[in-house]
């Protein structure tokens, strides 16, 4: 399956579940549908997808977080998609170069067929990157890990470290993506 379809069919369940996130994720669904450049390359200046995942303890108590270089703030892990390999896949090998974290699953209830997150969010222009303002359109996925027998061994080209993080401190965060996100997994782990 060509890679624009996984990515439009990936939007189209996440929309059935989040249907009140519609209006937010239209400038994606334009770009998959109407585009002519590919959405999942980086060249791509209109925007591209990305992948990244967010990454619990099996007892859900914990999240693991990069600091990313760049950015200067705490983020899940994750970055550009790379051809060959699905979104799912390509969302876990970002954990694994940025984290060294390589003991990755699915959660058993959401699966991996479906991201928990879609966010689509203005990049800055990046002259030593020759790159001008774009936007990137994440597929966040949920993944578990354990937290002991595996060390983090972050990237440090990219990110100034990993650590995992009490999961209330999303709840908490100033951002509000992780205040979106703290929300899809309180309702996922005691659904009303």
């Amino acid at each position: 399956m060509m890679m624009r379809e996984e990515a439009r069919r990936q939007l189209a369940l996440y929309l059935a579940r989040f249907p009140a996130e519609s209006e937010r994720l239209a400038a994606l669904q334009a770009q998959l549908d109407e585009d002519a450049g590919d959405p999942l390359s980086r060249a791509n200046m209109r925007g591209h997808v990305t992948t990244s995942a967010l990454v619990l303890d099996p007892s859900l108590t914990h999240t693991l977080l990069i600091h990313h270089r760049v950015i200067g703030r705490w983020l899940q892990p994750g970055g550009h998609y790379e051809a060959g390999q699905g979104l799912w896949e390509s969302a876990l090998r970002e954990v694994a170069e940025e984290t060294g974290v390589t003991r990755l699953a699915a959660h058993p209830v959401w699966g991996a067929a479906l991201p928990l997150d879609i966010d689509s969010h203005p990049i800055a222009a990046n002259p030593n990157k020759g790159e001008g303002e774009h936007w990137h359109h994440d597929y966040a996925y949920l993944v578990i890990a354990p937290m002991t027998g595996q060390d983090l061994a972050p990237q440090l080209a990219e990110v100034h470290g990993a650590a995992w993080r009490p999961l209330a401190e999303l709840a908490d965060s100033g951002e509000a993506r992780f205040r979106g996100l703290a929300g899809k997994l309180k309702e996922l782990v005691s659904p009303s």
